[in-house]
C-alpha cells in the first residue's frame, strides 16, 4: 500500500503544535510496519536552513491557482519525503502568520499546496494508495479528487482520508477568495464549501473525503453537538458513519526517562529515584531561591504547549495569584497569542522567585519541565486529543485536566478510596472547579507512598504508536476499492 500523508507540518521538519508529531511519527510507524509512506509539506524557509539533507530534483510544477499559473520545485529528503517549494509563498518567518494574525494570502498559500499535491505525484510517478489528509490546509485534496481529477486514470484507485486534528481551525475566507480554488461558484452553497457566506477549506474535506478520522473516541462524540462542532455539527452528523476516533500516540523512543540525553538523571517506573533529582535541577535552573527550598514540600506545576484560548489559559492566569501565594511554584513553555504572552510574563515580573516562563519552544526545556515538574496542568475548554499529557505520564508527571476529549480518554481520575488513578480531572470550566482538582492534587503531594503510586501507574500506561497506527491501516484498507461518491447534502 502506498500511503502518502499531506500535512503542513511534521517532525522533524517544522512544528507549531502536536499535529506536527503527529504526522512525523505517523509516517515512521507506517515504514517501520513496511507499508511504503511519504510525508508531503510546503517548503517553508526553515526546512530550506535547518534540513541538510534536503535536495532538488529539478522537478518542477505549474499549479492553477484562480486565474493565475503559479510555478513550484518539487525537493526531497533522500527521496523519503517531499516538499513543494514557491518562495512567494512560503520563504516566510513562521507558516501560517506572526502572532499579530495569519498572513492575508493564506487562501491562495493552501490552495496552491493542495493542488500542487496532485501534479507533484504526477511529475514523480507516484501514484498513492490512500492521500491522508491532516486539518484545514489540506481540506481541498479530497475535494479536489473528486471534482478536478476525477476523470484523471492516474488517481483512478487513490482514496483520502482525513484528519480533523482540532475543529477550531477551520480555514474560512472571504467569499472573494471563492475563484482561487477553481471550484467554481456553484458550490458556494450551503449544501457545498460555504460557510456563512465565506469560503470554509475544512468543510471542503469534510464533504468530500472517504474516511474521516479524529484524535479520539470522545472528541468524535463531541464534535456531533452544537457545543463542540463550531457550526460543523450538522455536516458531520451526516458523515456520522464515516467518522472514527483514533486516539494519538507519542514516539516512546524520543519520550523516555530511561533514556533521555536532555535530563541530568535517567528513571524508570520500577526506580523513580532520578525523578527528583531532575526537580531539583530544574528548580535551580529557574528559581533563584530554589536552594533554600524544601522540595520535597514545594509543588512543581509545569505547563507545555500553545498559548492559546482553548489551552484553558485564562483560569491558569486567574489561578496564579492563589496558587503562588501558598507556596507553589509554576514553570511555563509556550509560544501562542500576543495577548498570553504579555499575560504570563507580567504575572512572571510579580512573581520572579516562584514562577518561570518562557516565550518560544525550547526542546530541551520542554524535556526537563516534564521529568522534573510534579503536576502538569490542561484546563482546556476542549482538547481533541492533546499529547502533553501523554509526555506527562511517560515522565511521572501528574496531570491535572479538564474531562474533556483525549483528556477524558486517556487519564482515569484518580480514586481515593481505592487509591488509584493517572491524573486529576474536572468537568465545569470554572476557576473553582479548577482550584478543587489541584487541592486534590495536593492533598495527595502530602503522602508520598500514594505520590509514587500515581507516578508509578501513570508510567506504565501505554500510548505508543502502533496499536494507533494499526487502527489507521484497518481504516486505509476500508477505503481502498470503496471510493464514496461526492454527495453534497
Amino acid at each position: 500500500m502506498k500511503i502518502l500523508i499531506a500535512t503542513p507540518e511534521a517532525v522533524p521538519y517544522i512544528k507549531t503544535g502536536g499535529l506536527a508529531d503527529v504526522a512525523g511519527a505517523l509516517c515512521r510507524e507506517l515504514r517501520s510496519m513496511h507499508y511504503e509512506a511519504h510525508l508531503v509539506l510546503p517548503l517553508y524557509r526553515k526546512i530550506r536552513e535547518t534540513v541538510p539533507s534536503l535536495e532538488d530534483t529539478g522537478i518542477t510544477i505549474k499549479v492553477p491557482v484562480g486565474s493565475w499559473v503559479v510555478e513550484g520545485q518539487i525537493f526531497s529528503d533522500e527521496r523519503s519525503n517531499y516538499f513543494i517549494a514557491c518562495d512567494d509563498f512560503f520563504d516566510r518567518e513562521e507558516p501560517y502568520g506572526t502572532p499579530d494574525g495569519d498572513y492575508a494570502d493564506n487562501a491562495s498559500r493552501f490552495v496552491f499546496f493542495s493542488r500542487g499535491i496532485f501534479e507533484a505525484c504526477k511529475v514523480l510517478d507516484f501514484r498513492p494508495d490512500i492521500i491522508h489528509c491532516n486539518d484545514w490546509q489540506t481540506g481541498l485534496v479530497p475535494l479536489y479528487l473528486k471534482m478536478l481529477y476525477s476523470s484523471d486514470a492516474f488517481f483512478r484507485d487513490t482514496s483520502t482520508v482525513l484528519t480533523l486534528h482540532n475543529l477550531g481551525y477551520q480555514g474560512v475566507f472571504p467569499a472573494s477568495e471563492m475563484p482561487l480554488t477553481n471550484l467554481g461558484w456553484k458550490l458556494f452553497a450551503p449544501e457545498g464549501i460555504e460557510f456563512y457566506g465565506k469560503v470554509n477549506f475544512l468543510k471542503a474535506g469534510i464533504l468530500a473525503a472517504d474516511v474521516l478520522t479524529t484524535v479520539s473516541e470522545t472528541y468524535a462524540k463531541e464534535i456531533l453537538s452544537s457545543e463542540h462542532g463550531f457550526g460543523l455539527d450538522g455536516l458531520l452528523r451526516t458523515r456520522e458513519r464515516d467518522l472514527y476516533g483514533v486516539i494519538n500516540g507519542i514516539d516512546y523512543g524520543e519520550w523516555d526517562p530511561a533514556n533521555d540525553a536532555f535530563l541530568p538523571a535517567s528513571f524508570h517506573h520500577e526506580n523513580i529515584s532520578g525523578k527528583s533529582v531532575c526537580k531539583k535541577e530544574l528548580m535551580k535552573s529557574l528559581f533563584k531561591k530554589a536552594d533554600k527550598q524544601d522540595l520535597k514540600r514545594v509543588p512543581l506545576l509545569g505547563m507545555v504547549g500553545r498559548l492559546s484560548e482553548q489551552k484553558g489559559l485564562d483560569l491558569v492566569l486567574q489561578s496564579i495569584p492563589e496558587l503562588l501565594s501558598s507556596g507553589v511554584n509554576l514553570a511555563v513553555l509556550g509560544k501562542g497569542d500576543e495577548k498570553y504572552h504579555r499575560g504570563f510574563l507580567s504575572l512572571q515580573e510579580r512573581y520572579r522567585d516562584k514562577m518561570s516562563v518562557t516565550i518560544g519552544f525550547d526542546d530541551s526545556l520542554a524535556h526537563r519541565i516534564y521529568a522534573g515538574a510534579d503536576f502538569f496542568i490542561m484546563p482546556s475548554q476542549y482538547e481533541p486529543c492533546g499529547l502533553g499529557q501523554l509526555m506527562s505520564l511517560r515522565y511521572g508527571c501528574i496531570p491535572v485536566a479538564r474531562r474533556t476529549g483525549g483528556l477524558a480518554d486517556t487519564i482515569q481520575d484518580f480514586e481515593p478510596l481505592a487509591s488509584r488513578g493517572t491524573g486529576f480531572l474536572f468537568t465545569d470550566y470554572t476557576l473553582s472547579a479548577f482550584l478543587d482538582a489541584l487541592k486534590r492534587a495536593f492533598c495527595v503531594f502530602t503522602d508520598s507512598r500514594k505520590m509514587n503510586r500515581m507516578i508509578t501507574e501513570g508510567m506504565q500506561q501505554d500510548f505508543s504508536w502502533r496499536s494507533s497506527v494499526e487502527r489507521y491501516c484497518r481504516l486505509y484498507e476500508h477505503s481502498l476499492g470503496k471510493k464514496r461518491p461526492l454527495r453534497i447534502p
